[in-house]
């Protein structure tokens, strides 16, 4: 049984969205100067590496992501790998997808975690809000997507992200699905257990296995 570890790893040089913080991370304390142990200080956003959106991201008042449903966390999910030549998912990408809860796209998005050096990129392939609205429609419970959002770059009234997340449809952003080929797998997505703050988002441990 093969275990893809779809995680983008947190450390300093990995892209963030435009405007969200940077990464930080140092020693604290050290062992080789004299402390009694190593201890690290981390500093980032809740939207940072592979993450997961709670609803409360868009829908003030709405689910936090202490409060997620496990049962959408974990199971069989869908990876559907979308042309290298798409810029936009749209419903016509949404095919033979009956009895499918969770669905995570491959995209061209992909292959931007060979080059971390380049940061953050604008151009990324995005989940348009038709196809969003017929996610909604086949009763999908989780989305996710190879890069670090959902929503087109730029958009202004971000009605993908509302689509999904009036639905508490979960979203996972930021995957790593380089190794994984189109296919049928067990999903398991821990977000962080993060209270405080808006509670709009963790970073995510992800993993897929092969069933």
């Amino acid at each position: 049984m093969k275990i893809y570890d779809v995680t983008v790893p947190l450390s300093e040089n990995v892209p963030v969205y435009e405007g969200d913080p940077k990464v930080e991370i140092e020693a604290a304390n050290q062992i080789a100067k004299g402390d009694a142990a190593n201890v690290s200080r981390l500093c980032c956003g809740a939207h940072t590496a592979t993450h997961v959106d709670a609803p409360n991201h868009f829908i003030e008042g709405a689910r936090r992501v202490d409060q997620l449903d496990f049962g959408k966390l974990l199971g069989k999910c869908r990876v559907v790998e979308i042309d290298k030549s798409v810029m936009a998912i749209e419903t016509a990408h949404l095919e033979n997808l009956e009895g499918v809860e969770r669905i995570l796209f491959k995209t061209r998005n992909s292959n931007f975690w060979n080059d971390l050096a380049q940061g953050f990129r604008q151009d990324f392939t995005y989940i348009a809000p038709d196809a969003a609205k017929a996610l909604v429609n086949l009763g999908i419970k989780l989305v996710g997507i190879d890069y670090l959002s959902v929503e087109r770059f730029g958009s202004e009234d971000f009605a993908t992200h509302i689509t999904l997340l009036e639905k508490e449809v979960v979203i996972i952003e930021g995957l790593d699905l380089r190794e994984v080929p189109a296919g049928d797998y067990e999903l398991i997505c821990l977000p962080l257990k993060m209270v405080g703050g808006t509670g709009d988002g963790a970073p995510a441990r992800t993993i897929l296995r092969e069933i």
